[in-house]
């Protein structure tokens, strides 16, 4: 049987057809209405979002670091300038491999390990985003040109132009000065990362450190438009830096030359000081070494060198040199014998060239014992004790005033304490006392420490800035001034943590003027007879034609036991005493005091008083008398 023929259903089709379509098509309407409702999200909602990210790619806000302030001597010498730099940098974020752009820079320009690992701990402590790095500081033209042959293959890393710190006058200036370092990891943890933005560098030491936020400036930022490479299509906006300010110092760049011709070769330091304002005219500290070699990183080699040097040219002996002041503070301990009436102008004592406690049996001899038993300056009054620096007669006199009247008159002079105003790395020295004994030491404090105070020896510590400071009150006839660096530039000089002193009064003039002339007979008497001129007559003051005071001292490096006599050809150079003289001038008007030390240079008088000439001769006349800089540069 054959089954009938089924005919189509063309209405079920249609009907089939039709749902199909109008599935589709409400499956397309729902799909278009989720693409204009995200479209509308992204383009409105979240319009200021990504309008962001794409100025991000496209717009960056870039550090321009200001121009750090010059520093300039009292006459308008520059000794702290900026000077361009080529620098080879890198944006981590321009580079995909910075391994092999690294490798890459390595067999064109030849890069140290150092360099490399110095780039990566500066990527690591990276303040911004998009902040190029320093890879190679103060390229060369040829070195430039190397790199711009392969520069197309390295994207993200440019020879930028930058200014960085130079000090013309180099070692000569740069215990005065100070110098700025690059920023290191204790750097970026303390300071303001919006102040330094841009800037590699900070001030490190000296006035350089203490005046960083007058000299830095505000740093200032530019708006720009880069390519897809990095590139910088043109600045849209920008802000401009603020300039650090400019410093004048006190320093006179030529008085410090002349005191670094005046010491020679030697060890040793100056420190000058205008006793009208307290400027600091020059501070020499011998040897010394070159900042810029510090600017922008020096080699491990290099600085190994320095650190190591027995000569230690990176310490500042002017400020951080700790030494007993010898004899210089005679002065000081005749004023208060007077001052306090224990003895008058008229007391004398029989000098036989030692003294002895009471009770004891320890000889404390005088510089001029020998020990065949002759020595001793016969009759001495306070006069002479101090231009024949008899040590006898200090002996007697510190032992009447005992040690808490040594302290207090000491201390009125500045010892002890830190006076500099803006000198952050000066030392305070050392005034002992009982209790500072009795704490340190846990002993009691003895007479024999007392008569070894009187002379400047045992515990005692000065910096050649103090005792020049001590010098600076004695012109000023006990009127204060606190050693500084700055003359103009800063509002920072008052600083919180100087110990302010006040002046020394109601000391009569008549003291001031036994004081002061019995200095002035240090150099100036001569001729009197043996055992009866100044000790720096014969060194210095034979043909002077203007007045000074000053003031011989020695500091014993090892000790001379008891029957012993000191004898220098039989020490080691470096355990030889060290030489002082302090001095002012002119006497009535004084427009200069210093102290001058010599390491292990032997008799203050004949060592460092020509020393002392030789600087005051060129700040007070213009010129050194010739035979009298042969001494003082160590020629004879």
């Amino acid at each position: 049987m054959v089954e009938p023929l089924a005919l189509k259903d063309h209405t079920w089709e249609s009907r089939i057809f039709l749902k199909r379509i109008v599935v589709g098509f409400g499956i397309l309407v729902v799909l278009t209405l989720f693409l204009v409702a995200r479209f509308f999200y992204l383009q409105i909602v979240q319009h200021d979002v990504y309008a962001t990210l794409s100025d991000k790619n496209r717009i960056q806000v870039q550090p321009l670091p200001p121009t750090r302030g010059l520093i300039y001597d009292r006459n308008g010498e520059l000794l702290a300038d900026n000077s361009p730099s080529f620098n080879l940098t890198i944006t981590p974020e321009r580079v995909d491999d910075i391994g092999g752009t690294l490798e890459h820079l390595n067999r064109i320009l030849g890069l140290r390990d150092d360099e490399i690992e110095a780039f990566e701990k500066r990527k690591k402590r990276r303040r911004r985003p998009f902040e190029s790095v320093p890879l190679l500081y103060r390229l060369t033209q040829e070195e430039i040109a190397i790199f711009s042959v392969d520069r197309h293959m390295m994207p993200g890393v440019e020879v930028e132009a930058r200014l960085v710190r130079h000090y013309p006058r180099g070692e000569l200036m740069v215990h005065a000065v100070g110098s700025v370092r690059r920023i290191n990891e204790a750097d970026a943890r303390r300071i303001d990362p919006v102040a330094y933005a841009g800037t590699d560098h900070i001030g490190k030491i000296g006035v350089e450190k203490y005046y960083e936020p007058d000299l830095l400036g505000q740093v200032g930022y530019q708006q720009v438009e880069i390519d897809a490479r990095g590139r910088v299509m043109k600045v849209m906006e920008s802000t401009l830096p603020v300039p650090g300010k400019n410093l004048i110092l006190h320093v006179d760049a030529t008085l410090q030359q002349a005191a670094v011709d005046a010491l020679g070769d030697r060890r040793g330091t100056v420190v000058a000081i205008e006793p009208e304002t307290g400027g600091i005219l020059a501070m020499v500290s011998k040897p010394g070494y070159d900042p810029n070699l510090f600017v922008t990183g020096i080699d491990h080699k290099t600085y190994a060198s320095l650190r190591d040097s027995i000569d230690v040219p990176l310490f500042n002996r002017a400020i951080q040199g700790q030494y007993q002041p010898g004899s210089t503070i005679k002065p000081i301990i005749g004023l208060a014998g007077l001052v306090t009436g224990l003895i008058t102008a008229d007391y004398f004592i029989e000098d036989p060239g030692w003294f002895q406690l009471p009770g004891k049996e320890r000889l404390y001899r005088d510089w001029n014992w020998r020990m065949s038993g002759a020595g001793g300056h016969g009759k001495v009054n306070l006069q002479k004790a101090i231009y024949r620096s008899c040590n006898v007669y200090f002996y007697t006199l510190s032992v009447k005033l005992g040690i808490d009247r040594i302290d207090d008159y000491l201390a009125l002079f500045g010892l002890g304490v830190n006076t500099a105003l803006d000198l952050p790395e000066a030392k305070n020295g050392l005034l002992p006392s009982r209790e500072w004994k009795k704490e340190n030491r846990g002993l009691p404090w003895y007479p024999g420490d007392t008569v070894n105070i009187g002379i400047g020896q045992g515990d005692m510590l000065v910096t050649p800035l103090q005792l020049a400071t001590a010098v600076t009150v004695i012109a000023n006839r006990g009127r204060w001034v606190a050693p500084r660096m700055l003359q103009s530039g800063s509002d920072l000089l008052n600083r919180s943590d100087a110990t302010r002193m006040d002046s020394i009064e109601l000391i009569p003039t008549h003291v001031w003027d036994y004081i002061i002339g019995s200095m002035e007979k240090v150099v100036h008497r001569g001729n009197q007879g043996f055992g009866e001129n100044g000790t720096a007559w014969a060194h210095i003051g034979r043909d002077i034609n203007y007045r000074m005071a000053g003031k011989s001292g020695t500091a014993q490096v090892v000790e001379i036991k008891q029957g012993e006599e000191y004898d220098e050809e039989i020490l080691d150079e470096r355990q030889r005493k060290h030489a002082w003289f302090v001095a002012f001038a002119p006497v009535d008007k004084p427009k200069i005091a210093l102290a001058v030390l010599l390491e292990n240079g032997g008799g203050g008088s004949e060592v460092a008083a020509p020393v002392a000439r030789a600087i005051l001769d060129h700040h007070l006349l213009g010129s050194v008398a010739p035979h009298v800089a042969s001494v003082a540069g160590g020629e004879e």
